[in-house]
């Protein structure tokens, strides 16, 4: 099989292409580089472009024949898609839409795409199923929400067959502590925290007065290479099930609050931690905790790293020894 990975070169990305690769897969990273970081590929093949590019785009289709695209290639920062909305609905959704054209028209039919427990804004409930309803809370959700109706409506037009996978917190890195989470400005909590703490400056707790235990956002966090590890398997999965099109959640049921993962950081890291707290962000919603309940019966996707202690030792394994990430 010859995949097509758009923002293979980020952090879910690059983890997921490499395991692409390592299962047999003949593997093709499109990224710009402005996210990415081309040392996180290593060997694999990359085109540095750009998925709003419509005419290079249908080129490398004719040329390349792919038998499926695995899409990441996003912004991902909730708060900046407030305050710049339409970077998001340019890159997000226009570009992802460009992406999808040229596969549907060069007859890729199998599409595996990188959604986000974003898209369901502040639920009514946990843990969160995928029955419950859409309502985005900010552009960076609503653009990934957009991209999914897209999918659908292609299926049923076209005979796509898609897995949306939806994540909560992505977090964690490479056991070998060759490959980690390296955004620039890094705003994800567990490496900031991290970096910050390297650093001798305090961890910025945005919103202390939410309807939480302790009155700090509560997430579900899930290991990168368990993340990883789904997408291949829905890209198996779509093999067996031609026009068929699945959304899935992905985490591992159980939350924790930015004061706890302060806690568990300094407690596996030995860091000496200060912290600052801060008015809210813009797009946060209190609690995400996921049900994975229909991952692991459509595609026997079982996390590895569901243990907190694991991922964030993983991560810390990665930025102790890469305080620079890739170096790029």
């Amino acid at each position: 099989m010859r995949v097509l990975v758009t923002g293979g070169a980020g952090y879910i990305g690059s983890h997921t292409a490499r395991l692409l690769s390592e299962s047999g897969r003949e593997v093709v990273v499109l990224d710009s580089l402005v996210k990415g970081h081309r040392a996180a590929i290593g060997s694999l093949s990359l085109i540095q472009a750009d998925v709003r590019d419509a005419v290079f785009l249908a080129q490398i289709f004719e040329r390349e024949r792919f038998d499926a695209v695995v899409h990441f290639a996003a912004f991902i920062e909730m708060g900046e898609s407030v305050a710049d909305p339409l970077k998001y609905y340019l890159n997000n959704l226009a570009g992802g839409l460009t992406l999808l054209e040229a596969a549907v028209r060069s007859g890729v039919l199998r599409f595996v795409f990188s959604s986000s427990a974003g898209v369901y804004g502040t639920p009514s409930r946990v843990p969160i199923t995928e029955d419950m309803p859409a309502n985005p809370i900010n552009p960076y959700g609503q653009t990934k929400r957009d991209f999914e109706v897209a999918l659908e409506y292609s299926r049923r037009a076209y005979g796509l067959s898609y897995a949306s996978l939806r994540y909560f917190n992505a977090a964690g890195a490479h056991p070998d502590a060759t490959m980690g989470e390296d955004h620039r400005p890094e705003s994800h909590l567990i490496p900031s925290i991290f970096l910050e703490a390297m650093k001798g400056s305090p961890v910025s707790v945005f919103g202390t007065d939410y309807p939480t235990p302790d009155g700090t956002c509560v997430r579900d966090y899930i290991h990168v290479l368990d993340l990883a590890r789904a997408h291949v398997l829905a890209l198996d999965a779509l093999k067996d099930a031609p026009g068929e099109g699945h959304v899935l959640n992905l985490g591992n049921g159980a939350g924790f609050s930015v004061r706890e993962i302060i806690d568990k950081v300094a407690e596996i890291s030995g860091l000496a931690i200060d912290v600052k707290e801060t008015p809210r962000r813009p797009g946060d919603a209190p609690v995400l905790v996921a049900s994975s309940e229909k991952a692991r019966r459509l595609l026997g996707w079982q996390s590895q790293y569901a243990d907190i202690d694991t991922i964030i030792s993983t991560a810390w394994r990665w930025h102790s020894t890469h305080q620079n990430g890739y170096g790029d």
